[in-house]
């Protein structure tokens, strides 16, 4: 039985005769999250660069009274859960919220 290489016949591969499937080759991946943070107002401006100098994060929006909204991008999420533990020990900061979280292929 001839197989074209752009599909697999269910036949086929239920009988095992396919001998050489194309290889399935993980795409590099990264985690990307949002992160609340709360923080004293009259200590927003410290919180926002301490957070911006942080390797993968970037402070997209800021409230005035003392909430920021940060994006954070790590190669996988152990590093991301170290990411969201060092905003959250920041001086100034109430709390750091992970509110969204998502794995991207690179």
């Amino acid at each position: 039985m001839a197989l074209s290489r752009s599909a697999i016949h269910r036949r086929a591969l239920i009988t095992g005769r396919i001998i050489n499937p194309d290889p399935v080759i993980a795409p590099p991946q990264g985690e990307i999250a949002s992160i609340i943070v709360q923080a004293r107002a009259e200590n927003l401006d410290e919180v926002s660069a301490s957070i911006a100098a942080l390797a993968g994060c970037e402070v997209h929006a800021r409230e005035p009274r003392g909430k920021l909204i940060v994006v954070a991008d790590a190669p996988d999420s152990g590093a991301l859960g170290s990411l969201l533990t060092t905003i959250s020990l920041l001086p100034h900061v109430h709390t750091a919220s992970l509110v969204f979280h998502a794995v991207h292929a690179g």
